[in-house]
């Protein structure tokens, strides 16, 4: 396969409902799209995730922006390659940038399988045929408006709801979710903001006694001590999302025993293809894997909905239905969940198809880039 045109779209979506984690609160996202075309005029299309600042990690839309044209593109254009995980090998040189990285990665993979004729689940290894979703809900004004937000998500049939946390918001809101709904899946995630400070691993100490599924991610990325440390001290599964960007992370994180869950995201992992090793990395650690979210387009959804077939994914991921996020989305038809549920798509490539038209009217800027 031989890639001879890309281009980027950058694109910019309203959120139905601000969302507020323990660094920032937004109301939109902007979003970068990545087409690839090959010489049959076959395209795929990929999600470069990025976040609007560089709070998530030290990446942001510009950043992304132009690695992607100025080294990713270049790399990938008139080169021929069999098979996508051979992709990533084209920027071997280009060091960290992974959600840029992402985005290219998974073109090249929905672009392959769509030419094959093959559901990207199955290109990627996939063995289920729906996938169970959760709900990330951020931190409220005040915490009834949360347990609104909880109910209504409750009521839409997800059987899991994650709540973002920070120092001054972690137990009381624990405690209310915990009480109205006593058998309901519930866990935390800190972001990287807890230090071991007294005050901190007392609250992170006291959500121990809550029944939850896990505490993902109370300590900065790379301190894998301090989790381990945690992790030893309480019941509670530690569950590593930041920390872990590469599978060498991985390895020191089982190693240290710095946590028992992880949270795999395609964009953090740098795109599919590292994303299903370290699927196969955490399988055979004993660790059980789920897919988090980065509140992707329909592109980037569909997209975590097929690596969540694999069969290393026994927790619900973060696939919940476009609806929840965005008003329209950017594919047709978009991810639906129904009773918590997303069907995967049997139809080759991405099994949805980037709306045009509508892609036209978000577009903030675009680029197209040709072989030579």
């Amino acid at each position: 396969m031989r890639v001879v045109a890309a281009s980027l779209h950058l694109v910019r979506l309203d959120l139905v409902h601000e969302f507020q984690t323990s660094s920032h609160r937004k109301g939109h996202l902007d979003h970068v799209l990545v087409r690839l075309e090959d010489e049959s005029g076959a395209v795929g299309w990929g999600e470069i995730a990025s976040p609007a600042a560089p709070y998530y990690n030290a990446e942001n839309v510009d950043t992304c922006w132009t690695v992607a044209a100025g080294y990713l593109l270049p790399a990938v254009l008139g080169a021929t390659w069999d098979h996508p995980a051979q992709v990533p090998a084209l920027w071997r040189r280009v060091r960290g940038n992974e959600f840029a990285k992402a985005g290219v990665d998974m073109a090249a993979w929905t672009l392959w399988s769509g030419a094959a004729g093959v559901p990207l689940a199955t290109a990627l290894g996939g063995t289920r045929t729906e996938v169970v979703a959760g709900v990330s809900l951020g931190i409220e004004p005040t915490v009834d408006e949360l347990l609104a937000q909880v109910a209504v998500h409750v009521g839409h049939g997800y059987p899991r709801v994650k709540l973002k946390i920070a120092p001054g918001w972690d137990v009381e809101p624990v405690r209310a979710v915990r009480a109205a709904w006593p058998d309901l899946d519930v866990h935390v995630d800190a972001n990287g903001v807890y230090t071991e400070s007294d005050d901190d691993l007392a609250a992170l100490r006291a959500l121990d006694g809550y029944g939850l599924t896990m505490i993902e991610q109370p300590f900065a990325p790379r301190d894998l001590l301090a989790h381990a440390r945690f992790a030893a001290s309480v019941g509670t599964p530690v569950c590593l999302d930041e920390s872990v960007e590469t599978l060498a992370d991985l390895a020191l994180a089982v190693h240290l025993q710095a946590g028992r869950v992880l949270n795999i995201k395609v964009s953090r992992m740098g795109g599919l293809t590292a994303a299903v090793a370290a699927h196969d990395a955490a399988q055979a650690a004993g660790w059980p894997v789920w897919c988090g979210g980065m509140h992707e387009f329909g592109v980037g959804r569909y997209a975590n909905v097929a690596l969540s077939a694999l069969p290393g994914f026994t927790l619900p991921s973060d696939v919940s239905g476009s609806d929840k996020y965005y008003a329209r989305d950017v594919v047709v038809p978009p991810v639906v969940a129904r009773a918590g549920r997303v069907t995967v798509p049997t139809e080759p490539g991405l099994g949805a198809q980037v709306d045009d038209e509508w892609l036209a009217g978000t577009t903030l800027r675009s680029e197209r880039f040709t072989a030579g």
